[in-house]
């Protein structure tokens, strides 16, 4: 399976943007981009999704508005939207893992911390829990495992089997662009 959008698209490019990390770049992805959201989140990045909300496409010059106004850098996969945009990136993979490599080619962080800083599916801040805070069945104990718990949607995380899997992807993903 290709993963390209077709022989007509220009790849990866970086307009007004050299390197970004989650301290200092705040994304905007629009709504082909809705899996890599997670993955950027996971990052720590503030990964604004274009669908967050009410689940409607805003049209591209909402787009470009939210992303001027909020200090933004636009993610996409449209060659003319990306162009439009004072700082974005062009994206030509289809898949999350791709996108990544694509982010890190241009300057992007791309890393898990020892802790989440946002939630992956709403883009919340997420905060620690003590062992004495209340928490839903399906999380472990808080007093023995490190548990976070998103201000805005109240979605509790740990560093289970997923964060493991997604870093070891990572890894992966740093292992191929230093060639080893």
């Amino acid at each position: 399976m290709r993963d390209e959008i077709g022989s007509g698209h220009p790849g990866t490019a970086a307009f007004g943007v050299e390197t970004a990390t989650p301290d200092d770049t705040r994304l905007l992805l629009d709504v082909m981009l809705g899996k890599l959201a997670t993955y950027l989140r996971m990052c720590g990045y503030d990964a604004a999704y274009a669908m967050d909300g009410d689940g409607t496409d805003p049209g591209d010059d909402q787009l470009l508005a939210r992303a001027d106004d909020e200090g933004r850098v636009l993610l996409t996969r449209d060659v003319s939207l990306a162009r439009r945009a004072d700082r974005s990136v062009l994206l030509a993979g289809r898949r999350p893992l791709v996108q990544l490599r694509e982010l890190q080619s241009v300057g992007f962080r791309v890393e898990l911390d020892d802790e989440p800083a946002r939630c992956g599916s709403c883009n919340g801040v997420v905060e620690p829990l003590s062992g004495d805070d209340s928490v839903p069945e399906y999380a472990p104990d808080p007093a023995e495992t490190a548990l976070w718990r998103c201000r805005d949607c109240g979605q509790v995380f740990w560093r289970g089997s997923h964060w493991r899997d997604v870093e070891a992807r990572l890894t992966d993903l740093r292992s191929e662009s230093d060639g080893n």
